[in-house]
């Protein structure tokens, strides 16, 4: 999480926006966003995402659990597949 507080203090800056900017498009206080920015676990994941929203960079947390970059989900989901066609079942003759 102190990984993305970061990039998401150095996404801030870069917009010049103030910390009260954040809280205010929130609707919280700049606390919240202070810890966010410093990756503290008790943040909540709503005001990460919201923090995310008022920068503009929402659409990029879509890819967090994309099912298609998820190559163990891929590989444990192979393995379930059957290795072999079913049986043939016996046609009754009414065709």
């Amino acid at each position: 999480m102190q990984c993305l507080g970061r990039n998401l203090r150095t996404a801030r800056l870069r917009r010049r926006l103030r910390i009260q900017d954040i809280a205010d498009r929130l609707g919280t206080s700049r606390f919240t966003v202070a810890n966010v920015e410093k990756g503290k676990p008790g943040a909540s994941a709503a005001a990460y995402f919201g923090v995310l929203w008022a920068l503009g960079l929402l659409d990029d947390a879509c890819r967090l659990a994309d099912p298609d970059r998820d190559e163990e989900g891929r590989i444990l989901e192979s393995a379930r597949l059957p290795t072999q066609a079913p049986r043939n079942r016996r046609l009754h003759g009414d065709f």
